[in-house]
């Protein structure tokens, strides 16, 4: 499949799992603010009827202190009695004569009837000023008494607490309430014995309602009730908690698809990576097959004399691309070994110093081929190192190959082996002038099968293994490797491997 196909599928893939997930986040956020709506609105209905109820309670508590007794402390019944038969003492149908009451019958039952109506409309009367004399008394003396004592405080909870519960909100067992009583002014009156301590004023503010009680007082005579919900939020997004999962299922696929297709880019990089691998390894192949061939063909040709100086030739041109072969293939075997961790190190004690000076003898005639020179600077003291010597120089080897392949074109090429001691660690650099590294490739030249580009030079040769082997080596010895280039003046990799002494060896 073509990379633009993958980052056109993995695009739009991606933007539906994120509209889904947005849709699904708003859709959380609209139940959330309908929640909050409906709680708003049944809490002050609440507040407000329970504060009409508190109004409610402080009349008939008048009334009833009134129903009993008139303006003057006397029994009303008795006044009521007492008028009652002051209008009916008037005519007594028992004192009546018989005579008279069969002749005038329809006279007696108007002046009973005209008696009973009096009575009543006194009665009214009497009532109505009872009732005005109460309203009076609140108006004028009622709203003159301090807030705390017009209001039972216990019953104004009651209250709350069954007006809340008939506007459908659980108190108890889904949200509980605390709620205080202050002047119009601001002055606490009252407190709930519940009200959380470490409750600081910025939540309260949030998740409070208020409402005014006695507000047909004088607004300096009114009081304010405060109800706090501290566990509002948790209540609220309660209602919506079903949407979670769906919410974290639908992050699960979009992480597992944004996995999915890191995996489907890195296999991607791999396969041209591995067909890079068989196409370097093919023309790395060719050459010495090759020649072998040549030779083998010139060597069975009977048209051609052969003299024991060209048999030694043509021999020896057989062993030398035998052992580049061998060579060749050991390298893709030994990553697979190391890679496997199957590989035995056979570690020793070896003096450093003298590892870079053998090699750099031996490295001379390629460097000095390009017209340059190896310059060795020996400064390590102490430079006992516990490593499988035949890795660690193929490992020097390779780095300075690396060079040598990187020259820069019709130029001079000089490498720099320098040695020294930092603290517990034995250093060693290999510093080239040649074409350098570009910051980007810095990061992947450790990779297997990497290769730098090289622009349009195509004699540059290799399977992408040598500083991979470089890497895996100096790990498996406890050391640590680096790299410093600028691109055009050169290339620096510092090993630094611990320090040991002979004598601890094993």
């Amino acid at each position: 499949m073509k990379k633009k196909t993958i980052w056109t599928v993995a695009i739009i893939m991606g933007l539906s799992f994120l509209a889904l997930l947005f849709l699904q986040l708003n859709y959380i956020e609209e139940m959330a603010e309908m929640k909050k709506e409906q709680f708003d609105e049944s809490v002050n209905r609440a507040l407000y009827q329970a504060s009409r109820n508190l109004e409610l309670n402080e009349t008939l508590r008048y009334l009833e202190s009134y129903v009993g007794n008139d303006s003057t402390g006397k029994d009303s019944t008795t006044n009521v009695n007492t008028s009652f038969e002051q209008k009916t003492a008037q005519v007594k149908p028992s004192q009546i004569p018989k005579a008279m009451i069969l002749r005038n019958d329809s006279s007696t039952i108007s002046s009973a009837k005209k008696s009973i109506q009096q009575m009543v409309r006194n009665r009214f009367v009497y009532q109505k000023g009872m009732v005005n004399e109460v309203v009076y008394n609140i108006l004028y003396s009622a709203s003159n008494k301090p807030l705390k004592e017009r209001i039972n405080f216990k019953l104004l909870d009651q209250d709350l607490r069954a007006e809340l519960l008939n506007n459908g909100i659980n108190v108890g067992q889904n949200i509980n309430y605390h709620f205080m009583v202050t002047t119009q002014d601001g002055r606490e009156i009252y407190r709930c014995s519940d009200w959380p301590a470490d409750a600081n004023e910025e939540d309260v503010n949030e998740k409070s309602y208020s409402q005014v009680l006695f507000r047909n007082d004088p607004q300096s005579k009114m009081g304010i009730i405060k109800v706090y919900f501290p566990d509002m939020n948790s209540y609220i997004y309660s209602s919506v908690r079903f949407m979670i999962p769906s919410v974290i299922f639908t992050l699960v696929l979009l992480v597992t698809f944004i996995f999915t297709i890191v995996v489907v880019f890195r296999q991607k990089k791999y396969s041209e990576i591995k067909n890079d691998f068989i196409n370097n390894m093919t023309h790395e192949l060719k050459t010495p097959i090759a020649s072998i061939s040549l030779a083998a063909q010139m060597m069975n040709d009977k048209s051609i004399q052969k003299t024991p100086s060209m048999i030694d030739h043509l021999s020896g041109i057989v062993l030398d691309e035998s052992k580049r072969l061998r060579f060749l293939v050991e390298k893709v075997l030994q990553m697979s070994m190391y890679e496997k961790k199957t590989a035995v190190l056979k570690k020793k004690h070896v003096d450093l110093n003298e590892m870079v000076e053998t090699i750099a003898n031996s490295f001379t005639l390629r460097v000095e081929h390009t017209g340059g020179k190896v310059y060795t600077e020996i400064g390590a003291v102490d430079s006992t190192i516990y490593v499988d010597e035949m890795h660690f120089q193929n490992v020097i080897f390779n780095l300075m190959d690396n060079a040598v392949k990187y020259a820069k074109p019709d130029e001079p090429l000089n490498i720099y082996l320098s040695t020294w001691d930092e603290g517990g660690n034995v250093c060693l650099s290999v510093r080239d002038t040649g074409m350098g590294i570009k910051k980007d490739d810095q990061k992947k030249i450790f990779e297997k099968f990497y290769r730098v580009h090289t622009g349009n030079r195509h004699d540059v040769k290799g399977f992408g293994l040598g500083l991979a082997y470089v890497k895996k080596m100096v790990d498996l010895h406890g050391g640590e490797i680096k790299v410093d280039s600028t691109y055009g003046k050169g290339t620096t990799f510092t090993i630094k491997l611990p320090f040991t002494p002979d004598e601890e060896e094993e």
